[in-house]
């Protein structure tokens, strides 16, 4: 028991003497923490000459921000770790910005502060398909440039996107909120699993297609042909959004709100959450509910309104 209590002793006294050295340190580089890093960073700027009409993109930790170029060039700025850069190059059509990993493997342990980033200049307009790969980076994509299609995949990375599509905007991430706004494409699909999903402003010829799994979904002001959506607790906000076709919504335990929303056809299907809100023409409702309570207009005419729940409340009027 006594040797115990000497190592006690001996153990509290290295951890003191610990944090003195350590206090110590920080004082003398005034606390700033970045002065800690064992990364070095760089920035490389590439000028492209080179014709091309697409851009592929595939980074790992590094934002993507894609910027109007100024003197109508393409100019790739990269912020970027020594021994993990980019390979900026245009060729077969395609500007094509790739990381690659030099690193040796005890490069990889260390101490990292900072953010790695990738600036795409290039002119305003129109252009071919953007494909946009990254791990945990965000990405941004301004309202001035309009592609063929865009595809962007994430992880844990955030995606601003306000550029429009002749074809498909496809953009999913794990835990990354996804947003945007002000677009027109022929099909728009969003995909997150614990982040939130936000899309205002959408014209799309054809299906807007919404999932998320714990993560909230709001859509305001769109028009489309169809509005699918799938999750399992993420709550869904629907504000002005009218459909063509259908809705076909289904959630486990979120609630879903319409605000002023409509749909020649609406099926909604949800185990322990509330439906509820407000529709702009009449419909024939069939709803269903084991221990909630329902509340629906006795219309006889118009599209199918088709509404289950187990325990959640329906509550619907129209406006």
């Amino acid at each position: 028991m006594k040797k115990a209590k000497i190592w006690l002793i001996v153990a509290a006294c290295l951890i003191f003497i610990g944090c003195i050295i350590l206090g110590s340190a920080l004082y003398m580089i005034k606390w700033d923490f970045a002065k800690l890093a064992t990364t070095n960073y760089e920035t490389n700027v590439h000028n492209i000459s080179e014709n091309y009409k697409n851009i592929a993109v595939v980074t790992d930790t590094a934002d993507v921000v894609f910027v109007v170029s100024e003197d109508e060039k393409t100019v790739v700025t990269c912020k970027e770790q020594k021994n993990l850069r980019h390979k900026v190059l245009a060729e077969n059509d395609t500007l094509t910005i790739e990381v690659v990993d030099e690193q040796k493997w005890y490069e990889h342990i260390g101490i990292n502060f900072g953010k790695t980033e990738i600036t795409v200049a290039i002119p305003k307009g129109e252009w071919g398909t953007l494909s946009v790969k990254s791990h945990t980076g965000d990405v941004e994509i301004p309202k001035d440039f309009k592609f063929n299609s865009i595809d962007i995949s994430g992880s844990t990375g955030a995606v601003k996107n306000y550029a429009s599509a002749v074809g498909a905007i496809k953009i999913g991430t794990s835990t990354g909120r996804i947003e945007t706004e002000a677009i027109t494409a022929a099909n728009l699909e969003l995909t997150v699993s614990t982040g939130n999903i936000l899309a205002s402003d959408i014209t799309c010829e054809g299906d807007v297609s919404v999932k998320a799994s714990t993560g909230k979904t709001e859509l305001n002001n769109v028009r489309c042909k169809n509005v699918i959506s799938g999750g399992d607790t993420g709550k869904m906000l629907l504000k002005n959004v009218v459909a063509d076709e259908k809705f076909s919504i289904e959630r486990d335990t979120g609630d879903i709100r319409l605000e002023a929303c409509d749909a020649a056809e609406i099926f909604i299907e949800t185990d322990t959450g509330d439906v509820s809100g407000t529709l702009l023409s009449e419909k024939v409702f069939i709803t269903k509910t084991d221990t909630g309570k329902i509340s629906v207009p006795k219309t006889t005419s118009g599209g199918r309104c088709e509404i289950s729940t187990d325990t959640g409340n329906i509550k619907i009027q129209i406006k």
